[in-house]
């Protein structure tokens, strides 16, 4: 996976009691193995993070 797609995700967040930034996607284990084998360079669950989106709608 492209690290950099990781960044800009929504799903991508920093955990505390890891100290890292990880994957924050609910996954089961059948969606997780699919995941891992998929040989595009994409990740399937990968939704822009766009802090201004809740402003746009307030205007």
């Amino acid at each position: 996976m492209d690290t950099n797609q990781c960044e800009m995700c929504a799903y991508y967040d920093y955990d505390e009691e890891y100290e890292c930034y990880v994957c924050n996607v609910n996954m089961d284990e059948d969606d997780y193995a699919g995941f891992m084998s998929n040989k595009k360079n994409t990740c399937p669950y990968f939704i822009m993070y766009d802090e201004y989106k809740i402003v746009r709608k307030q205007n």
